[in-house]
This record gives C-alpha cells, structure tokens and sequence, in this order.
C-alpha cells in the first residue's frame, strides 16, 4: 500500500543501524563507565548508536501524566542511555497546571535544553522561535532524523502542517496512522442499557432518556441512587477548548477545523461560537448538567479523578481514545456512534489530523548540541524507537506475535503497563502506526471506532502556521475571545448565566473582532488550498 508508513524501510534502517554499531557501542559503554556526562559539545555520529562518543546529558521538560510513573524509572530511557550514551534529566510537571509552569519558563527565560511531550500550540511555536528562544529544526532533520524525515516524505501533510511562511520548523509532532489513535471514543455502559432493557442512542433525544434512567432506575442494583450518568474531561485551560463540547459538537454540526471553532462550508471559514447551532449546544448541556445527568463535578475534577471514573463501572456514558482505564470493567462497554442531534447532523468532530500532537518536542536556544539531541528524538520516529518507547523490554513487558508487540499476560495483569512509557497520557514524539497499537486498539476499541468511521470528516485540517505578524494578530485576539468564550460557555452549561444574555455575549465576542479573527483564519485556509 502507498501509505504504509514505509513500515519496512524503517525497520530496516533502524535495524541496519544497530547492527553496524553494536560493537562499537558495547565497547564505547565500557570506555565511558565512570564518566560524568555534561551538556558541552559533543561530536556526532550521523547513524548508528552510540549517538555521542563522550557521554552527554540533556534537561528535559516534560509533562508527566497521572497514569505514569518516574520518567527516569522507565525501561525505554534506561536503556536509551546505554545505546546512545545520552543521559536524560527530567523536570516533570503534572498534567494539572502544566500550561502554567510552560509560561513561566519561557516567560522567565531559564529555559531546560529540550520541550519534551510539551503541547506547545502553533501560536507558541511562532512567538518562542520568532523571539529566538526555540530552534529552527529543518536542517536538523535533513541531516539528523532520516526516519521523521522518511515519514514526513510519505506523508507531505506534516510538513505543511509544521512548516512556518517563513520556512521554518519550531516544533514536531507526534504522528499517528491509525484512526482510532486519533478520535475519542464515546463508551455507554451496555450492561446498563440492557439491565433496563434499553437500546443504544440514535439520538440526543434518546440519549437524554438513557441518562435519565441510568440516573432513576438503579442500573447497579444497590438500590441507591448513586451512579453517575455521564463525565467528561475538565478543561485544560483557556484556549484548549471545553472537552464535553467537543464530544458533543457534533450532534449540533459543529466542527473543529484548522484546530479551532471553525466549520468549512463551500471553502468559507466559520467561527461558530456565537451562532444558533452552538447556543443549542449549550442548552442542551445545561439541561443535563442541571438535572444532574451530567457530572457535577465536571469544571472542577482533575484528571486522575476523570480516569478513575471510568474504572468504577459506575458511569454511564464517557469518552476517551481507548479503553485502558477501564479494563477492569471492559465487559460492561460499548462504543456508539454520535447521536444524531435535532438537525440530523451526526458528525465526529473531534477527530485528529496524522500530525495530532504538535509540539511534542521542540529543541531551545540553551542547547549545546542540538544535532545530537535531533538523533536521539528520531530514534522513536520508526518501529524499533516507537515499540522500545511505548511497550518496554521484549520478555519482560511484552512478546512478539507475527511481528506485533503485545504486553506478556503477567505484565498485563500487573497493572503497570502506564508506568513504563511516557505515551500513557498522550502527546509524545514518536510515530503510532498500527504496528505499534495493539494496545490502544485492541478488537473493543475497533468496534467503537468502527461506529465513528462513517461520521468522519473527509479531511481534516490541522492548526494552520501563520507568518510572525500574523501569529502575533491571533494571539493578542485569541488571548482575550477564547478565555471569554470558554469562561461564559462554562458559566451557561453549569447555569450561572442565563440563556437571555446570548444576544449579549454575541455583541461582545464581536466587539472583540470575531471577525478580524475569522478573516485571518479564512487567508490561511485559502493558502492551504493554493497549495494544493
């Protein structure tokens, strides 16, 4: 097949790779043992490992979900070291907080040698290299990362996706192949559904009359009325969306093109935050959340609540991209397809485009050696990298089975499998493929994608990358639009404001140049399609 992430060619050259340095490497190790490694500069092998000859140690700030343990606890960073003799410090913040303590560093200028898993958005990609606190990486991958370099020939997309006018990269993504590695599921309990003899939802309609009985009728049988109709992810912050919107946008026709609120209808761009669809939307939340179908607890949780959630066995209806956290209790779920909402529209809205996780890793101004630093990332862009980052030690974590690595049952049954890689959580620099998923998506997760195929957007266009004036004008815009879209959309789900102040919300995100925004988002969509 065309695209097949060129699978072959990049085992191969991994496998080449290690083959004509593994006596170098063992001997290199033992030359090296005792040494204290630094950050000065280091000469650098253009393949094979060890990457550096003399031993090199690099900070890296990353963002370290719930689910995982330790970074340098890892198998895949233990044993990277050993063959690329480079040494990894991270300096890890929680999920929680993270966009605050990114700020603070590049707004305090002491910057680590590496963003690593960091979320950085086209916009802060622009505004920290334009301002010289980031890297330009182009050459850096045509010189140092033949695999990203392979993937991004394949797939011409990532580039543009990445690429700045200017022709600068700032920032590379995380880069996912399969399609259920790039939406969130939606999971109703079926044990539920058939307890109270009920059928999947069609529709919000339905729906609607589904929360209500898991809420009424006692589906666990404990003859309380204790369980939990629906959750959703608490927001990560202001200009990172509202995910129950998200999941639900697209029972109302709402998109989420070019990374933000923007439907495409005939090649126009529309910014639909202020329009009829969204404000139906955002009742029928406020219903739910009001009759307490939808978690209290919705604007508040942290993240390590929200997954525990799914595990109890006790909420209805959720979303997420996989089954994981609730492997406890899998038997209990299915996936469904979006509910058709009151004016037909059925679409997965919330669907990522192949380059889903801009910013995973970006190289700053600190960075004494940043060929090397290039070499080591690349590493997890082909099958070897991504399999040793994403499942650990072969016998000890997982086994072969036709050339497909899965977790060995004891380790499975340990629990631990999201404490040995830094992918639990998402958003790391590496390649999914479908040769590396079968965790992700084992046979129940592609039955529920399965259900959202058919609802799923033809193309999906990624964040757009602006010139500099350009990503400034968005920024200032955006600062101020998306903190009061979001603050008042919250305020209107959980019934703090009143659906009679719509005219007036509508009058200010206007007075905040909605328009401005919408005419720059539509430039950039009009050059995406020159350039096709």
């Amino acid at each position: 097949m065309k695209r097949n992430w060129g699978t072959v060619l990049l085992s191969t050259l991994v496998i080449s790779s290690m083959t004509l340095s593994a006596c170098s490497s063992d001997t290199t190790s033992k030359e090296n043992e005792g040494k204290t490694p630094t950050n000065e500069p280091k000469s650098v092998s253009t393949a094979g490992f060890p990457i550096v000859k003399e031993p090199l140690k690099l900070k890296v700030f990353t963002r370290i979900a719930p689910a995982n343990g330790p970074f340098k606890d890892m198998p895949v960073f233990k044993d990277y070291e050993k063959m690329s003799n480079i040494q990894v410090e991270f300096i890890e913040a929680p999920t929680d907080g993270f966009q605050e303590k990114k700020n603070l560093l590049f707004a305090s200028n002491e910057l680590p040698d590496v963003m690593y898993r960091s979320g950085l958005s086209p916009l802060e990609a622009i505004r920290y290299g334009s301002g010289g606190q980031l890297i330009p990486l182009e050459k850096l991958i045509e010189a140092y990362a033949p695999n990203l370099k392979k993937l991004m020939e394949t797939y011409p997309e990532i580039r543009s996706g990445i690429t700045t006018p200017e022709g600068h990269i700032y920032a590379i993504p995380g880069i996912v192949s399969v399609n259920a590695a790039r939406t969130d599921k939606k999971w109703i309990n079926q044990a539920w559904l058939k307890k109270l003899n009920l059928k999947e939802p069609e529709t919000t309609d339905e729906l609607y009359e589904v929360l209500k009985a898991f809420r009424d009728k006692d589906p666990n049988g404990n003859g309380k009325q204790d369980e939990l109709p629906m959750t959703a992810r608490a927001s990560g912050g202001p200009g990172l969306g509202i995910p129950v919107t998200d999941m639900m946008g697209g029972s109302f026709g709402l998109d989420k093109q070019l990374g933000y609120y923007i439907n495409l209808e005939n090649d126009k761009v529309q910014i639909w935050m202020g329009n009829d669809r969204n404000k139906e939307m955002l009742m029928y939340l406020n219903k739910l959340y009001s009759e307490k179908l939808l978690d209290q607890e919705l604007f508040t949780q942290k993240e390590a609540q929200y997954i525990a959630k799914q595990g109890t066995g006790n909420t209805g209806f959720f979303f997420d991209q996989t089954n994981n956290p609730m492997l406890k209790v899998q038997d209990q779920y299915i996936g469904i397809a979006p509910p058709k909402g009151p004016h037909g529209d059925r679409l997965q809205s919330a669907a990522a485009p192949i380059a889903r996780d801009f910013g995973a890793f970006a190289i700053t101004s600190v960075n004494k050696n940043p060929e090397a630093t290039m070499r080591w990332v690349d590493y997890f862009y082909g099958d070897e990298g991504s399999t040793l980052l994403r499942f650990g030690r072969q016998g000890e974590n997982y086994e072969l089975r036709d050339g497909i690595p899965y977790y060995t049952a004891d380790f499975l049954a340990s629990g631990n499998q999201s404490k040995i890689t830094p992918y639990a959580g998402g958003g790391a620099p590496h390649l999914i493929s479908d040769k590396v998923a079968s965790f992700i998506n084992p046979p129940q997760v592609q039955e529920a994608q399965k259900k959202l195929d058919p609802y799923m957007p033809k193309i999906r266009y990624a964040a757009p990358m602006f010139d500099e004036q350009t990503a400034q004008q968005i920024n200032i815009l955006r600062n101020d639009i998306d903190k009061y879209y979001e603050e008042q959309s919250t305020k209107f789900i959980a019934g703090a404001l009143s659906f009679d102040k719509w005219g007036e919300f509508q009058s200010t995100l206007k007075k905040m140049k909605l328009d401005e925004l919408q005419k720059l988002y539509q430039d950039a969509y009009d050059k995406i399609k020159t350039q096709k």
